[in-house]
């Protein structure tokens, strides 16, 4: 089976991710990704997956094709099988033989018939179970992906609020410090403003 525009999609995701770089004084396991390749790819996947789940349950309508076209194959064989007995028996001196001729030919062409059926049904019932199992790959491998992306955001946003709520508390800690000494610089502000007395106020 032909690789499809769907695994090349996560084929080039899969090699985008790689060449991402994770973010300054983070562990192996992040990376930083841009948001409009990454939603590019992630919106041609959304578009693929319909077109290549139709095509994938056209594969399976085939089974029925196959199986009708065994069917008549079978049934060509079967009536050509008669119409000799039926020409066998005609023949009255030979009545006997014909009977005999007429049996096996019609064995014969029951048992292909037989074969036919049987390998038509096979051959229909791998391609179905190819087509269900390629889908579900497919879909598990999507999966995969959009929980990775999923989880990495997550793991991105708590880290950031993180880092926020540290240097508010950094700076709520640094104002109670300076807290005394602000007091201490104000009221020495107050005093050196204070105009002197002149003579006529004293």
């Amino acid at each position: 089976m032909s690789s499809s525009r769907i695994e090349q999609i996560i084929e080039e995701i899969e090699d985008y991710i790689d060449t991402c770089k994770g973010p300054l004084f983070s562990s192996g396991d992040k990376i930083v990704v841009e948001r409009e390749r990454m939603e590019e790819l992630l919106r041609e996947l959304r578009l693929k997956t319909p077109e290549e789940i139709k095509r994938y349950q056209k594969i399976l309508a085939n089974k029925d094709a196959i199986l009708a076209d065994a069917q008549q194959k079978a049934e060509a064989i079967i009536a050509q099988a008669n119409i000799q007995n039926q020409e066998l028996v005609n023949e009255h001196e030979i009545m006997q033989q014909a009977y005999e001729q007429a049996n096996q030919v019609i064995e014969m062409a029951t048992n292909q018939a037989q074969d036919i059926l049987d390998n038509a049904t096979r051959d229909a019932n791998e391609i179905r179970r190819g087509a269900i199992q390629y889908t579900d790959d497919m879909l598990a491998n999507m999966q995969t992906m959009v929980q990775e992306v999923v989880e990495t955001s997550n793991s991105r946003y708590s880290a950031m609020m993180k880092n926020f709520q540290d240097f508010y508390d950094t700076i709520i800690s640094n104002r109670q410090e300076l807290a005394p000494e602000t007091a201490s610089v104000k009221e020495e502000t107050e005093e050196t403003t204070e105009e002197p007395e002149t003579d006529d106020q004293q």
